[in-house]
């Protein structure tokens, strides 16, 4: 069908599963390795060593080398702390130094080709870049056409960081998302003027951006359905009514905050006030 970058990570338990997949492709030679982009993620309690749980999730996928490694986010919990939620308990105080050292060690050892981040505002992109000897080359966050991540991408754009975007579709069929881009009247109208979905529009939007964006599919025909976005075209006027959107943010990570154990307290403390 033409997809060719995979996005796993530990907390979602699809590494084997991806490994499999494109291993049984690789052998009957419908792909070579090269021909693939796989992005896996370093899970929260993993911190303290990121080489060895990039070491293990190469082992979950049967692979050499994975071409992106990103920290999944800017928290830290207890090692062994495996759920997707975690306890007030499982929190760590984070050394974000600390932990990309690891992840550039990960890079220097040919275990991956480029290492990023996740769900990182603009403020601790900045921060960040004090210390990190090698740069992220992305940086994966919420982004579609009710939260465009304006700030962010200038940010980004300044220092050459990849934005990537998830949900680009605001992640319907998810526990945490919402239907709310693809059901808006004005992506709908976009949509049934250039005789397309609205799911086509959000996406292509996101590639006019200069994004990449990430989305999950199990169905055929929207795989089919999402890839043909690429031929849509729109026009400057669609562009200029996208922009005026009022904006909302879907995933706002409540569950990394607490006035306890965790580094942030409020949830504008976790975004650096850019929500």
């Amino acid at each position: 069908m033409g997809y060719r970058h995979f996005d796993t990570a530990k907390i979602y338990g699809s590494e084997p599963a991806v490994g499999n997949a494109l291993r049984r492709a690789i052998e009957d030679q419908s792909i070579r390795r090269e021909d693939v982009f796989v992005t896996s993620k370093l899970w929260s309690a993993d911190h303290h060593d990121p080489v060895s749980a990039l070491k293990q999730t190469l082992r979950k996928l049967g692979m050499k080398y994975i071409d992106m490694y990103l920290v999944h986010w800017p928290v830290k919990l207890k090692p062994g702390a495996c759920n997707a939620v975690p306890r007030e308990e499982e929190f760590e105080q984070l050394d974000m130094e600390t932990t990309w050292t690891g992840m550039e060690r990960c890079l220097e050892m040919g275990l991956c080709r480029c290492i990023g981040v996740r769900n990182f505002s603009s403020k601790k992109i900045e921060d960040f870049l004090d210390f990190a000897s090698v740069p992220p080359a992305v940086n994966q966050v919420e982004m579609h056409p009710m939260w465009r991540q304006r700030k962010l991408r200038e940010i980004c754009g300044e220092y050459n960081i990849h934005v990537s975007a998830y949900p680009p579709l605001g992640g319907p069929g998810n526990a945490w998302g919402s239907t709310a881009v693809v059901d808006n009247p004005l992506i709908k109208s976009i949509a049934l003027k250039h005789q397309a979905t609205p799911a086509q529009v959000a996406l292509k939007w996101g590639i006019s951006r200069g994004s990449s964006v990430i989305l999950k599919s199990f169905n055929p025909e929207r795989l089919k359905e999402n890839i043909t976005s690429f031929n849509l075209k729109l026009d400057d006027e669609d562009m200029v009514e996208i922009e005026k959107l009022e904006e909302r943010k879907i995933m706002r990570g409540e569950f990394l905050v607490n006035d306890t154990t965790s580094p942030y307290r409020t949830i504008q403390d976790l975004w650096d006030y850019e929500i």
